[in-house]
């Protein structure tokens, strides 16, 4: 009887030679990531560009932002959906985060954390803004990667100069013994790259194409998850996948994480080195912006893969 070993989302290391540009192990990797984003929408990263001291720092002084009181909370407004605080409550009342736009740059950091913090908070503004500059470099890093794996890396430098990022920062708290340990709805993701990072309390479960939930083990502070958007769908040409992924609480301790999300300021549209005669074009271009309004205009379009209903060409059906 040959016996089975359980799925579970791939882990690539990113470290020395995996991560230095024309080297073999370079090589290998790049497609190494395409291959799982393809196959499963994302990957864990091991990555030691982000120290375990900073691990430990961003999540010691993000926690004390979730007992402000209530009305100073809601200053972290946002005209753009999912970009500001989000209130715990229906659907999701374990949850409780906030919306950084920009997070990498000095200055929109400085201006979130006086808005929480009007007398400062520098160790804060320091650590948060670190972290975040740090993992833009990971994100810019597997998408360069995953550029040169398709061999469309003449477009990666236009991509990166229009490429902004949203830091969402979150604690998902115990569910009381009457309620559900839903933390986040299951959902795709609505921007082209996530890098999800957490505390040492698991929760999140990632959904395979065959309708599999793999669960994220956290395995060290220098795992992260990459996980692709269905802008990055939609721009590979249907080739890499969106994954349905959602919180599950278990145990008896707050979780934190940290998401960091890239979005594109211009068209994204399909390369044409991705159209061929095996592979039709199925999206027309398009923007974040627009897709963004059209998925919220209908929370049950959050849930499901919008890309194709916004954008996509009969083909797709």
């Amino acid at each position: 009887m040959v016996s089975s070993t359980p799925a579970k989302l791939p882990t690539i290391n990113l470290l020395g030679e995996n991560s230095k540009p024309g080297t073999k192990s370079w090589i290998s990797t790049c497609k190494t990531i395409r291959n799982a984003m393809e196959d499963y929408g994302c990957f864990i990263a091991i990555y030691d560009k982000i120290s375990e001291q900073l691990h430990y720092n961003v999540f010691e002084v993000i926690q004390p932002m979730f007992d402000l009181p209530e009305q100073v909370k809601a200053r972290n407004s946002s005209n753009l959906p999912y970009h500001g605080y989000y209130k715990p409550g229906n659907p999701m009342p374990l949850l409780d985060s906030f919306g950084l736009e920009d997070a990498p740059l000095l200055e929109k950091t400085k201006n979130f954390t006086n808005l929480l913090w009007p007398n400062g908070n520098e160790t804060f503004c320091e650590t948060v803004h670190e972290y975040a500059k740090k993992t833009s470099e990971l994100e810019q890093l597997v998408t360069r990667m995953v550029f040169e794996s398709y061999g469309v890396d003449k477009y990666l430098d236009s991509h990166l100069n229009s490429t902004s990022y949203l830091l969402r920062i979150a604690k998902y708290r115990v569910p009381h013994k009457d309620e559900d340990s839903l933390g986040a709805l299951g959902h795709t993701d609505k921007n082209f790259v996530t890098i999800l990072h957490q505390n040492e309390i698991d929760g999140l479960e990632v959904q395979t194409k065959d309708g599999q939930w793999l669960t994220y083990d956290h395995s060290s502070p220098q795992s992260f998850v990459v996980m692709a958007g269905e802008p990055f769908l939609a721009w590979s040409n249907n080739r890499i996948h969106a994954p349905v992924h959602r919180v599950i609480m278990k145990g008896n301790k707050a979780r934190y994480s940290l998401a960091l999300f890239s979005t594109s300021k211009d068209t994204i549209e399909t390369p044409k080195e991705m159209v061929d005669d095996e592979h039709p074009l199925q999206f027309k271009p398009f923007d974040y912006m627009g897709l963004l309004s059209f998925y919220t205009e209908d929370v049950t379009r959050m849930a499901m893969c919008t890309i194709k209903d916004y954008c996509g060409l009969q083909k797709t059906i």
